[in-house]
């Protein structure tokens, strides 16, 4: 029996853009221009196409397929993952199952300060003021203090809780319009960048092979770190989108889909990103300066900046917004199903409350930053791999390949799963240990 509160994604590519949406954020807009900026550029491109194939066809696939078995989010499809192996191991799989999903919503509390930042830049991109002030110390004037984004903070958080009040058919709707304008928006970006004078440079150090970075591991494993999270490969959030899946889709070709298009995303900003910082001589690991100083910077100089500076920043709410609408859907869909006296009106309000009431208090960068580093080091890696690991070591294998092989007429079998047994999880698993012990946020 389905749970009451599940609902279908209307259509094959409403799911893709849905999914997408989820994929795409900061991870793509500054984390993959910045880290390919710091790690060798096209060497850290061909590692991360790389991986990006392997956790698709394995990780991401594996996701939506326990969740379209269980017909629930994280705690459900832990639960029910365990139980196959023992009955004795279905309250230690649930139980399991809430350190990925408090990773979805400590995650969200300092993403949605970060789309409040955002919103900010919007508005003053609209008024004028964003092109006439220095940019560091407009950037200071609400980052280096506290409470200082509160209207932008509630409308982000309230906005992006109405777009979940019918469950899968709302969150399919509104990304079939802001994937579709996040990709048309950088593109018209990426364009007008290519005309500023030295973006050749950039371009060249994209895509012109620097084989020899290939000899450094750290290369391999932030290409390995950047692949894993833009795929929102978390043992959490993808569960539960696969949980709205059609049984008749191909989960495979699915997540394969969703790796091109969060690709491309990641591409269409790099070509945004670096050329622009190779023009004006900037920093590309700026982090979240990047946004806030050094393009607004950028667009001052050009002419129709003020233009640019509103297309810029309504691609920025668009990829953030999507990818919040996943990590409260996440949540909400797993209080909802654990505790079933609960509407969806009562979970999203409580979200709403526990959101702004915990993220108000927060607003200054750094209290978020080093929040967000302690969710992204220890929360999101261990839970990603206890993910992983639940997949292919405990969950029973032919459920899973039954899953998988549902809607394709191109089985998966013995090679797919011990993939994922044997290369998938032991990546997981470097990757968690390596960020524990060296306190990288990936």
């Amino acid at each position: 029996m389905k749970h009451k509160s599940h609902k279908n994604f209307g259509s094959h590519w409403g799911f893709i853009l849905s999914a997408v949406g989820s994929a795409v954020g900061m991870a793509n807009v500054w984390g993959f221009p910045a880290k390919m900026g710091t790690n060798g550029g096209s060497a850290f491109l061909l590692l991360y196409l790389f991986f990006v194939a392997l956790f698709s066809v394995v990780g991401l696939s594996a996701e939506y397929a326990v969740g379209r078995h269980a017909r629930t989010g994280t705690l459900g499809s832990y639960k029910k993952a365990w139980s196959t192996r023992s009955t004795k191991l279905t309250t230690p799989g649930e139980v399991l199952g809430w350190l990925p999903l408090m990773g979805s919503l400590c995650i969200a509390l300092g993403y949605a300060i970060i789309i409040s930042y955002i919103l900010k830049a919007f508005f003053n991109s609209l008024t004028g003021e964003l092109m006439q002030v220095d940019t560091q110390t407009w950037f200071n004037s609400f980052a280096n203090k506290g409470y200082s984004v509160i209207p932008y903070h509630a409308i982000v958080v309230i906005g992006t809780l109405l777009t979940l009040l019918l469950g899968a058919k709302s969150i399919e709707k509104s990304n079939k319009i802001m994937m579709p304008l996040f990709f048309i928006i950088f593109l018209i970006l990426a364009i007008r960048v290519a005309f500023l004078p030295g973006a050749m440079e950039g371009y060249r150090f994209m895509f012109t092979p620097h084989w020899e970075q290939l000899k450094n591991p750290m290369v391999w494993l932030w290409a390995m770190g950047q692949a894993f999270f833009s795929l929102s490969v978390t043992g959490s959030g993808m569960i539960v989108y696969g949980a709205y899946l059609d049984e008749k889709e191909d989960i495979v070709k699915v997540a394969i889909r969703t790796a091109i298009f969060d690709t491309l995303a990641a591409l269409v900003a790099a070509l945004v990103i670096i050329p622009a910082c190779f023009a004006y001589n900037l920093d590309i690991g700026a982090g979240p300066a990047l946004l806030f100083v050094t393009l607004p910077r950028i667009l001052q100089d050009i002419p129709f900046g003020q233009l640019f500076a509103i297309f810029l920043y309504t691609a920025m709410v668009f990829a953030g917004v999507s990818s919040l609408q996943n990590m409260f859907e996440a949540v909400g869909e797993s209080l909802q199903h654990k505790y079933t006296k609960l509407s969806r009106n009562a979970v999203l309000i409580l979200l709403c409350i526990i959101c702004v009431g915990i993220g108000i208090n927060m607003e200054a960068i750094s209290s978020w930053g080093p929040w967000m580093d302690i969710v992204s080091i220890y929360i999101i890696p261990i839970g990603a791999t206890l993910g992983a690991i639940s997949w292919f070591w405990i969950m029973k294998k032919e459920l899973l390949l039954e899953e998988i092989n549902k809607g394709t007429t191109r089985k998966h079998g013995n090679p797919w799963y011990y993939i994922g047994r044997y290369v998938y999880v032991p990546l997981a698993l470097i990757l968690c240990l390596v960020a524990l012990s060296m306190k990288i946020s990936f």
